[in-house]
């Protein structure tokens, strides 16, 4: 396939002075589209870069000054702000550059005092040196297994959007209730080891509310829209049987209007209605076990909480955005903060409830899975940023880079580069902090977490800065000490007993899928881009797939198996005017690419039906087929598209797309679009037909 050359930033060579000191901050001045092109980054993306990270970079006199303090600063500092150890391991690089007779003093995260930096127990350390002429430095020192552990044994699981899934006791979108329903039906009747869902983290309340749950207001709290109201002990007890009805009959409406009347999923007005029922919940004391219960949360969860109810309480009153806010207001620490806190204290306090009752339903759903059976249980997803007016933008500023948005550079498919509209972190803050709001974000997730999914986990070593009001042809790669971003990656799950798959599609830089595996962070392998790429660009067999890594046939941004199969997805796109080439050059290019995989499966006698005589029409014996062909790869994790089951043709989302196509919003349903229960696909012939190859083990 021939593509369009993508747009080149400028190429003009950056002042010698301006480069080094953009290495010293780890800020790139080139980069590869491809591994025969190097593409020079522009002189504004990376004194913009610069400018974000706090370095004064205006004129040329500004440049050698900064650089000049750089130099002496790294020539003179006897620790960097953060030291990385691995249990067992060598001594660290940092400690072995120290001067002869430089003295060390360990504080251990257990509370013991060590004279050396040696056979140290995993944890989150202080470090203090003190070298013969008199300096001394103080350093955050983690110190992390080698490795996660590799998932017990194989095993397949579910994918779906939580949403997407409605039972009829759902209150118009997918929720805790249904996550659990699912997980113990999945777990005990088929079988499964895991569930993956999207990312639950709290969303910026809108008109409407943004719906897509890859640009959260918060990725370490979740959203209350998920909370099954019913489960919640202090419903039972509502005062007023009338408005407790009332609220039923609103949800029925709700859910009816989905599954009968096909209707989109109407976030906002699930919120609404929830809410309500929020509300009253309110006027039910907490009896004394339960307020014990919350009361320990608000203790474990402490400021981080508090920030994020804050923010909840005042963007009912001042509107989402804290920008617009009052100006002492958009500090989280100013004295008109803290008395906006008090005044609004019953706010604050309604917000953190609810974000200890998903909590709680997200641990409870966790608890289910793992009591049914399965080896990991529910896989959560970690978002790779946030939305820049939202809570964790206005409560870790100091954290983020002004002016500056995640995304990602031109390549061959898509010319124009990518700007995903989240502020990224600051390399430099986060080693100051000893990355203390990375691991408290872990820590979170992994309280009801049996695995995470790391979106675009090569964040973690670096990422497309795009300086605000620049298109993302002019960005510039900021990088992160990835060595200690895998510490605390590796020492929090490894604490949580949990699994770890990193979203590794697209373009990676050499050396990070393998940096990845060596930790024990599994990959993502997508049927339909596992080709020989290096060699004459055929599928890949199934026994030259990586074992390391969770294998599916599609994801949440690309087509159903039914769709790919059968070409529906460029009739879509066509429909939409997505298309960049002829109509009928993409139909042919879809059909050779189908037509090579069933070529494939054929050559290797795995299209046929299940057995017992079961009618098995064409399309379901190729699903059938590439589910049989991921059985026979090495991969460790195997998941299941969950509307795959059932036929369904569309995508959940269509990148591309906002206001063309509903994305996000889009109820679970069959061949033909009709929205699907859960009750419905626990009895569907063609999910048990299907769940029947991924159980046979004889295909594996």
């Amino acid at each position: 396939m021939t593509a369009a050359r993508p747009a080149e930033p400028s190429t003009e060579d950056l002042p010698e002075d301006l480069s080094r000191l953009a290495a010293l901050h780890g800020v790139a001045t080139s980069y590869s589209p491809s591994p025969d092109r190097t593409v020079a980054a522009s002189a504004t993306a990376v004194t913009l870069a610069l400018a974000a990270l706090g370095v004064d970079t205006g004129g040329p006199g500004a440049v050698r000054a900064a650089l000049a303090a750089r130099e002496d600063e790294l020539r003179e500092r006897l620790l960097p702000p953060t030291v990385v150890a691995r249990t067992g391991g060598g001594t660290p690089a940092a400690l072995t550059a120290l001067p002869e007779g430089t003295a060390l003093r360990v504080e251990t995260e257990q509370g013991e005092i060590r004279a050396d930096a040696g056979q140290l127990p995993a944890g989150y350390h202080r470090l203090t040196a003190t070298a013969p002429d008199g300096r001394t430095a103080r350093a955050h020192l983690i110190v992390a297994p080698d490795r996660l552990p590799t998932p017990a044994g194989r095993s397949y699981g579910l994918l779906v959007q939580l949403y997407s899934l409605l039972s009829r006791r759902s209150w118009g979108m997918g929720d805790l209730g249904d996550l659990g329903e699912l997980a113990a039906w999945a777990g005990r009747a088929l079988g499964a080891g895991f569930v993956q869902v999207n990312p639950l983290h709290a969303a910026v309340p809108g008109a409407p509310t943004d719906p897509s749950p890859y640009r959260p207001s918060s990725r370490r709290f979740p959203d209350p829209v998920h909370l099954r109201i019913e489960a919640v002990p202090e419903f039972a007890y509502v005062p007023g049987p009338d408005r407790v009805r009332a609220l039923q009959e609103r949800a029925g409406r709700l859910r009816e209007a989905v599954l009968e009347k096909g209707a989109l999923i109407d976030r906002d007005a699930v919120w609404e209605l929830k809410r309500d029922a929020l509300e009253l919940l309110r006027e039910v004391p907490l009896g004394p076990g339960r307020r014990a219960a919350y009361c320990d949360y608000l203790a474990e969860q402490g400021t981080a909480l508090e920030d994020h109810a804050t923010w909840c309480a005042l963007a009912e009153v001042h509107g989402s955005d804290w920008h617009r806010w009052p100006e002492g207001l958009r500090d989280p620490r100013s004295a008109e903060t803290a008395r906006a806190r008090g005044e609004l204290m019953d706010r604050v306090d309604f917000h953190s409830r609810l974000a200890w009752l998903t909590d709680t339903q997200l641990t409870a759903a966790q608890h289910t899975a793992r009591e049914a059976g399965m080896p990991v249980g529910i896989v959560h997803d970690l978002a790779v940023g946030v939305h820049p007016q939202g809570a964790d933008a206005w409560a870790q500023q100091e954290y983020f880079a002004a002016g500056m948005s995640v995304g990602a550079p031109p390549d061959a498919f898509n010319a124009r580069g990518q700007d995903w509209g989240l502020p990224p972190w600051r390399p430099d803050r986060l080693a100051g902090s000893g990355y203390a709001p990375f691991r408290r974000l872990l820590r979170g997730l992994f309280r009801y977490a049996g695995a995470l999914r790391i979106d675009h986990v090569m964040g973690l070593f670096r990422l497309w800065w795009v300086p605000e009001g620049h298109p993302p042809t002019e960005g510039t790669y900021v990088r992160y000490d990835a060595e200690a971003m895998l510490a605390v990656l590796v020492l929090e799950a490894t604490r949580a007993g949990a699994v770890v798959i990193g979203e590794d599609l697209g373009t990676v830089e050499p050396g990070v899928r393998e940096a990845l595996r060596e930790r024990g962070v599994l990959g993502t392998s997508v049927l339909w881009f596992e080709r020989d790429w290096a060699g004459d660009g055929r599928p890949l067999p199934p026994e030259q797939w990586r074992a390391d890594c969770l294998a599916t046939a599609t994801t949440h941004d690309l087509p159903s198996t039914a769709a790919r199969l059968t070409g529906e997805h460029v009739e879509l796109r066509d429909r939409l005017g997505l298309l960049t080439r002829p109509l009928e050059q993409e139909r042919a290019e879809a059909a050779t690419d189908a037509a090579e995989w069933l070529d494939l499966l054929g050559r290797l006698d795995l299209l046929h039906g299940t057995g017992g005589g079961t009618d098995t029409s064409s399309e379901e014996a190729e699903i059938q087929a590439v589910h049989r062909f991921l059985l026979r790869t090495p991969a460790r994790m195997v998941g299941l598209w969950l509307p795959d089951t059932v036929g369904d043709r569309r995508p959940q989302n269509l990148p591309g797309t906002w206001d063309q196509y509903p994305n996000w919003r889009l109820p679970v349903a069959d061949a033909q679009g009709r929205p699907v229960t859960l009750e419905e696909l626990a009895a569907a012939p063609r999910l048990h037909a299907l769940i029947e190859v991924m159980r046979d083990r004889s295909a594996r």
